[in-house]
């Protein structure tokens, strides 16, 4: 497992004895225990990275780019490199030095939270902070409530590793697409009419009972005709799904000499050539195909459906590593409790695009308590300061070069790109950028309407 680089974090002027001391000391309820040291302000962070299939190489991957830069000077790995994990989660946690877990230094200083954050989510990080390098195709998957979460880690702890929620939003770096939601009844009327090797599978009297229902239908609604039509295709035998698809590709490369093809038909054509022969080919055509443009986000709430397709984002979601997939995979396939646990809400995606919240700072606050993103784009010579927060953050420097400095440290630490910082909570943070360009970076942090 590669990794991005920190430098001890003596290097900011906060001497490891410190660190050292810290990891020491007793829980702060201990009433018999000594003074705790003051916490640093700032503490460099050696962050994983996940070297999935789907994951973009060498120097054509942003997660490589900045684990190579976090190097100090590095080449880019040329294995996949999809993504760079920055949080306390079990399966790929940060650390401080070495033989020092960001996990394990969180733990034992609470205080690093805030009071509210360590209350509510037991002395750890509620979010996990990411940067995603897409070359070709996610799973179809979705994630699971609280409730839904600890069933499954309790049922199947080696395919659902933790116990919680996971909330997710993308902050796209790069343009981004994406698959999200079930699109609306029309349009998958009109793909029963139009995609035969679909209406197949799924059946003619599931596909009727969706072709004639009403939006409403005196209160009964699309949603349990939707979910019989798409979990008939989704529990189909591979050799009729094989067959299906072979049909389709046949019937799209006669038609494409006639007529321009749909942009879902050639994003259909585009996942066979990444996953030949897989349902989630065709279940394509079930959902809403989103593309993000720089700057814009997606917010992914629990139970809904998704893939990611490709592009390079910013990503951030509660401390959980649960995903129920389905297709487009080849791993651990759950289709029952896909086909049963979503929503099958039929609405477009809401795209998120931040709020400026001060000069050179956006803010992208989803509908969950565990996180919030901020971007901030400094022009050479320029500063900002964050004002101390109630809870931890996360920095990562994606471009740039500059200065910080945190909280009483009173000397100014450089930045560069794959720079990852741990900040705790009430701690201020002043930002300068220098050099020829912009400093660009993202904050992770606990969302301040909780906060609040």
């Amino acid at each position: 497992m590669a990794s991005s680089s920190a430098a001890a974090p003596a290097s900011l002027g906060l001497g490891l004895g410190a660190i050292g001391r810290a990891l020491l000391l007793p829980a702060e309820d201990d009433a018999s225990a000594p003074p705790a040291p003051p916490l640093p302000g700032l503490m460099r962070l050696r962050c994983a990275v996940q070297h999935y299939d789907w994951g973009r190489r060498g120097a054509d991957s942003l997660v490589a780019r900045l684990a190579a830069a976090g190097e100090d000077g590095g080449e880019c790995d040329d294995r996949p490199c999809a993504e760079l994990w920055m949080g306390t989660h079990p399966s790929a946690p940060s650390s401080l030095a070495p033989d020092v877990s960001l996990r394990d230094w969180v733990a034992r200083n609470p205080a690093a939270l805030g009071r509210a954050v360590a209350a509510r989510w037991g002395g750890d990080l509620p979010f996990l902070f990411k940067v995603l390098s897409v070359a070709k195709a996610l799973s179809i998957q979705a994630h699971p409530d609280r409730d839904l979460a600890r069933a499954l880690h309790a049922l199947r702890p080696a395919a659902y590793r933790d116990a919680n929620h996971k909330p997710e939003m993308a902050v796209a770096v790069t343009e981004f697409t994406a698959l999200c939601g079930f699109a609306g009844t029309q349009e998958l009327k009109e793909v029963l009419r139009t995609v035969p090797e679909v209406l197949e599978l799924v059946g003619k009297e599931e596909a009727a009972k969706l072709m004639t229902v009403k939006e409403q239908n005196e209160g009964i609604g699309v949603r349990p005709y939707l979910q019989s039509a798409f979990t008939n295709l989704m529990i189909a035998n591979e050799e009729a799904v094989s067959e299906a698809i072979s049909k389709l590709k046949g019937r799209l490369d006669v038609e494409s000499k006639v007529r321009a093809l749909t942009k879902k038909e050639k994003l259909v054509l585009s996942l066979e050539k990444q996953y030949p022969g897989d349902v989630g080919v065709l279940a394509a055509f079930f959902f809403n195909y989103v593309k993000l443009n720089p700057g814009e986000a997606l917010y992914i709430g629990a139970n809904e459906p998704h893939a990611y397709l490709s592009g390079e984002c910013i990503e951030c979601m509660a401390t959980s590593d649960n995903v129920v997939r389905a297709g487009l995979t080849p791993k651990y396939r759950d289709v029952h409790t896909l086909c049963s646990m979503l929503t099958y809400n039929q609405m477009f995606p809401e795209i998120l695009k931040g709020v400026p919240v001060q000069p050179y700072v956006t803010r992208y606050t989803p509908q969950t308590d565990e996180f919030e993103v901020d971007h901030y784009l400094l022009p050479a010579g320029k500063s900002v300061t964050m004002s101390p927060v109630p809870g931890p953050s996360i920095f990562l420097v994606m471009t740039g070069e500059g200065e910080i400095k945190a909280g009483s440290v009173p000397d100014e630490a450089k930045l560069k790109e794959g720079n990852i910082f741990f900040v705790p909570a009430y701690t201020e943070v002043k930002l300068q950028a220098s050099g020829p360009g912009r400093m660009q970076l993202y904050r992770a942090g606990v969302n301040s309407e909780f906060l609040s």
